[in-house]
């Protein structure tokens, strides 16, 4: 198993380095000068002269490049134009905040999502069957923007059973910091649950037509253990495929769920990036993002040989 996560780390690296080189080169195309935004109103040519220095901005693009990787390398991601805060220090500020949301709402997507595919694929064809597909079409139809507006004047304005908006830190209150999320994950799970209610669908279907099924049913096992420890189980890679997709989205940051709950993660910390011309935390966030994706896709890799024993061999 090691030799296996250490071929595919090999394996990870040349992405790494395609996605910094996509990131740094891709952003430094848009139009703009952040120089300009960082100076303000008075631009004496002298202090834009001076900043540009500062930021090694004058330097050629393959040598910004060249430093910005070594820097990285030793855990320097770089300044931000904006607040002139180490960009590490921004991103470890945001990703618990990220970090909660995305567990919250991937355990709303995984507990109504996956029951409700099995169920589907059990009941193909009943009304059961027709109403989860109705459903899961509905979410996957419905914009979370508008979702998330209709469940703050409902539960919040209506109700008042949840806060608006805002975010607390679990830290400080834990209570208090699932009460502001459950909405937000709530309305991003939704979505994410539709979704996962296709997938187990379509592999449940294709595992119950398998001859080890009708075997374990003719043995005479009881219909939850042919479903859940037959079934399922052998059903289970596509599921975990898609799961550590999803996780890596949330991740990445969902900007119109965060900016309609006002929660401070990274989808606000990008979008703001991205209108001041920081370079730095722009490229901070999407590095790290693409890391975690692939970090993401090796548990998957790894969850496959767990969950399918015959994976262990290749």
């Amino acid at each position: 198993m090691l030799a296996f996560i250490g071929r595919r780390i090999l394996i990870a690296i040349p992405t790494i380095i395609l996605i910094s080189i996509f990131v740094f080169t891709l952003q430094h195309l848009l139009p703009g000068d952040p120089i300009l935004v960082l100076a303000g109103e008075e631009r004496d040519p002298e202090v834009l002269e001076f900043l540009r220095e500062k930021y090694r901005l004058n330097d050629p693009i393959p040598i910004q490049y060249l430093a910005w990787v070594g820097s990285a390398l030793q855990g320097d991601l770089g300044i931000s134009l904006r607040t002139n805060q180490p960009v590490l220090e921004l991103i470890g500020e945001k990703l618990p905040v990220t970090l909660q949301l995305a567990v919250m709402a991937l355990v709303f997507a995984l507990v109504i999502g996956v029951p409700a595919g099995v169920l589907s694929a059990y009941k193909k064809g009943t009304w059961i069957d027709w109403v989860a597909n109705v459903v899961a079409l509905s979410g996957l139809s419905v914009p979370n923007f508008w979702l998330g507006i209709m469940m703050i004047l409902l539960v919040s304005v209506k109700l008042g059973w949840l806060p608006a908006s805002g975010y607390q830190p679990f830290s400080e209150d834990p209570l208090q910091s699932i009460r502001t999320m459950l909405m937000p994950a709530f309305v991003l799970g939704t979505a994410l649950a539709a979704t996962l209610m296709r997938h187990t669908r379509s592999a449940m279907l294709s595992v119950l037509q398998s001859d080890y099924i009708r075997t374990a049913r003719a043995k005479g096992l009881a219909e939850r253990v042919v479903l859940v420890k037959h079934a399922l189980r052998n059903a289970l890679v596509p599921i975990v495929t898609v799961t550590t997709l999803i996780f890596g989205e949330l991740l990445a940051g969902a900007v119109l769920t965060e900016q309609i709950f006002t929660i401070p993660g990274f989808g606000k910390l990008v979008v703001d990036a991205v209108f001041n011309r920081d370079y730095a935390v722009v490229q901070g966030i999407v590095l790290c993002t693409g890391v975690a994706f692939i970090f993401m896709n090796i548990l998957a890799d790894v969850a496959y040989r767990v969950l399918n024993p015959r994976m262990r061999d290749k």
